[in-house]
């Protein structure tokens, strides 16, 4: 990521690209800290073979993972060339909060799921069992909803429309996954039907 964005961007002192990085790497360190502390039998799910995955989430995860470069490259590249012309330094300020609350869901979602694995996929291995605690009590996927807000904040930080346009993509990618992860979660695992009866809202308490 670092490096799409700021060779794209030309430059080193562009102030939106270190912040970015900062929040990313804030919460790479934040989720390695939860794991290894609170749920270490999730290293070999997280970091071993992708062992069941699904074929539409393997092309979900593909697609956004792709999508999410191409973001930071026209970002840097609208940073250099000025296709957007800049925002708002308030704006810019207020995405970066957004983007830091974004990942702080992520993590606490994390911290309460000790099933939290990187696929989707059924972990009858692990004894898998709903999960209801933590941000789980309020929407059925929180760390989804915190990652598109930090999707859809992240292009106002690093003023750019062009790189807004490709977030439009990975936020739909990650709602398409939300909307069969969950669709497999109730067909498959045992009480997450009435889990789901329980907290009614998928991503956004009394939106959906």
């Amino acid at each position: 990521m670092a490096v799409a964005l700021f060779a794209s961007a030309g430059r080193l002192d562009w102030w939106p690209g270190w912040a970015a990085l900062a929040v990313t790497a804030a919460w790479i360190g934040a989720t390695a800290f939860v794991v290894i502390r609170i749920h270490p039998d999730l290293l070999p799910e997280r970091l071993g073979p992708r062992r069941g995955a699904k074929a539409w989430d393997v092309a979900i995860m593909s697609g956004l993972g792709l999508a999410q470069l191409a973001r930071y490259v026209v970002a840097g590249l609208d940073a250099r060339y000025g296709w957007t012309g800049g925002m708002p330094l308030a704006a810019q300020l207020a995405a970066l909060v957004l983007c830091a609350a974004g990942y702080a869901v992520v993590v606490w979602a994390t911290a309460a799921n000790a099933y939290f694995s990187q696929i989707v996929r059924l972990q009858p291995d692990r004894g898998q069992t709903v999960v209801s605690g933590g941000p789980y009590r309020y929407v059925r996927h929180p760390a989804y909803a915190g990652a598109i807000v930090f999707e859809c904040a992240l292009p106002i930080l690093l003023s750019s429309w062009w790189a807004a346009g490709i977030s439009v993509v990975t936020v739909l990618l990650l709602v398409v996954r939300t909307v069969l992860e969950d669709r497999l979660l109730r067909a498959e695992l045992a009480g997450y039907a009435g889990y789901a009866g329980r907290v009614r809202d998928r991503l956004w308490v009394g939106v959906w």
